[in-house]
């Protein structure tokens, strides 16, 4: 028997960002390391990590990090924890390692102890197995694990749907699932993004006839935005050009590797040739395919449309389809972005998220999977808090004890002890780690105030020179301001500010003296100017004191 710890240092209310960790007697398992994309209130934030400290001071117990598959959302943070910990393990299956290579070669990352695994092939950790199973999301080689306890199997989902059009790398193994739910479930852990949605998800995850429609009424250039890592997607628009007489550009340097890569084994169908170059560009009939980066979505889209793209320039005639339905997160970017294109009066199509759907699982989906398992607990993890709670409405209603649901936030501990669920209250201190441009490490909530304030208020420098011998003032005080006032405008609070800076600097200045105290002047200088600005203009920009000495 055994003690038991499930928890999450990211995924729980929100949407990606997902990290799940399960204790075993000190014996730690990591599924999945995702980023999240920043909102617009996060000012020059890139993406968001999970804080992952809790894994470097446990190192020595992870047996590694287990990715379900190759999208962001759950394996984006993989370059970022690497980078610190380059011998940590790390499993994952061939086309989701081939991705996360890339990023790493792309990041210039090198890690030591990548392990390639094969669905359905166990990995054994002293008395602990875990075991991968195939299911169908919208890349090749998408599992689920399995955890073997002697307490039980501990089940993480990850993304699935039940599909069984789609074949081949990505099928579901039915037959598994249930034999794992033959053998005893002590706690699932599920997807809980689609779990308000009736029925199941497919056929809505298939968009095929659409993309026809689009190729048939549109003669013209058109530009289709897609995510790199949705490889079915790309299958679809590519199994229609082929009937087509029309070429194919794919723009940036990552896109090409991920799909010629996925040609070259078999991930995706599509004749090479009907691939073009920069000088078929402005072909009228091609299809151009453009990615959205990790970093901000519909980054690459965007400077096409502010004309800033070196290589595409749009036309009238073009048609631009986002070939993705908005997911939540990025609702509001998508509006500005249809607006944008409608300015420029092109031809804009995009999926309607109520008819097309992604690759998760609705209600259907999940009763079945609930089905199959037959778990002792159920976990609902992924999603927003009212998606877990809609997942665990549909496990109450499947007969699963109220009592024997978990409802968590990111750091809440369930315990399990013997097999059976505890109430002991433990909470991991859980962060999140903000990433701006290539730097590695948090850029701290401090940075993100500064810039909320220099957004909102502006800022204000003051500078000023003294004597090194006399401590006279020899210039200044100067006042710069930038995103505060407009100083043809403000003469007369520009010069109280010059006032009531040289009666703070004289004030603090004893001259002849071999020592003056900079930093009090700078705290008077922040604290009477602060006041100041706020009785004038209600404004309170961030305020810098420079002062030299010659």
């Amino acid at each position: 028997m055994s003690k038991i710890r499930i928890f999450s240092l990211g995924g729980l209310n929100e949407t990606g960002k997902n990290m799940y960790v399960v204790d075993v007697d000190d014996n730690i398992f990591i599924f999945d390391a995702g980023l999240k994309y920043a909102n617009d209130k996060m000012l020059g934030v890139d993406y968001i990590l999970p804080d992952y400290n809790y894994i470097k001071n446990n190192k020595n117990k992870v047996k590694g990090i287990f990715l379900t598959h190759g999208h962001d959302s759950n394996m984006g943070a993989m370059a970022d924890i690497l980078y610190d910990m380059p011998d940590l393990a790390v499993y994952a299956t061939k086309f989701t390692m081939e991705i996360l290579k890339e990023d790493l070669h792309e990041s210039g990352v090198i890690a030591t102890n990548l392990k390639e695994i094969r669905p359905h092939s166990k990995l054994t950790f002293g008395d602990l197995v875990v075991f991968p199973i195939s299911v169908t999301h919208s890349i090749p080689d998408a599992v689920c694990y399995v955890l073997y306890t002697n307490d039980g199997a501990i089940v993480y989902t990850g993304d699935f749907v039940f599909d069984s059009t789609m074949m081949g790398n990505y099928k579901t193994d039915i037959g598994k699932l249930a034999y794992v739910g033959k053998q005893g479930v002590l706690c699932l852990l599920s997807e809980s993004i689609y779990a308000e949605k009736e029925g199941h998800t497919s056929p809505n995850n298939r968009v095929t006839g659409f993309i026809r429609d689009v190729l048939a009424k549109n003669e013209n250039r058109i530009i289709c935005t897609i995510m790199s890592a949705h490889i079915y997607r790309i299958q679809e628009i590519f199994n229609e050009v082929l009937k087509t007489k029309r070429k194919v550009v794919i723009m940036g340097k990552s896109l090409q590797n991920i799909i010629n890569r996925s040609i070259d084994e078999g991930y995706i169908s599509f004749d090479k040739s009907r691939i073009g170059d920069l000088t078929n560009v402005n072909d009228k009939d091609v299809i151009i395919l453009i990615s959205d980066e990790k970093e901000k979505p519909f980054m690459n889209l965007e400077r096409i449309l502010r004309g800033f793209d070196k290589y595409i320039k749009l036309k009238d005639t073009d048609t631009i389809f986002i070939t993705e339905p908005v997911y939540e997160g990025i609702e509001k970017r998508t509006a500005l972005i249809m607006d944008e294109i409608a300015k420029k009066d092109v031809n804009a199509i995009s999926l309607d998220a109520k008819k097309h759907l992604l690759h998760h699982s609705s209600r259907e989906d999940l009763m079945l999977m609930i089905n199959l398992m037959d778990p002792k607990y159920y976990f609902p993890v992924k999603g927003e808090y009212r998606h877990q709670v809609k997942n665990a409405e549909i496990a109450e209603r499947l007969g699963i004890p109220k009592e024997n649901i978990i409802l968590k936030e990111n750091g809440d501990v369930a315990t399990f002890i013997n097999g059976e669920l505890t109430d002991i209250v433990e909470h991991v201190p859980i962060d999140e780690i903000l990433i701006d441009g290539k730097s590695q490490g948090d850029i701290g909530e401090l940075v993100l105030k500064d810039r909320e304030m220099l957004g909102e208020s502006g800022i204000v420098i003051v500078s000023c020179t003294l004597d090194k011998q006399t401590k006279k003032i020899l210039a200044g005080p100067e006042i710069l301001t930038r995103g505060f006032v407009y100083v043809k405008e403000s003469a007369d609070l520009i010069k109280e500010t010059e006032d009531i800076c040289l009666d703070i600097i004289e004030s603090n200045v004893v001259l002849d003296s071999k020592k003056v105290d900079y930093t009090k002047i700078k705290n008077d200088v922040r604290d009477r100017l602060g006041k100041y600005f706020y009785k004038e203009t209600e404004c309170k920009p961030m305020i810098i004191t420079v002062i030299q000495e010659v």
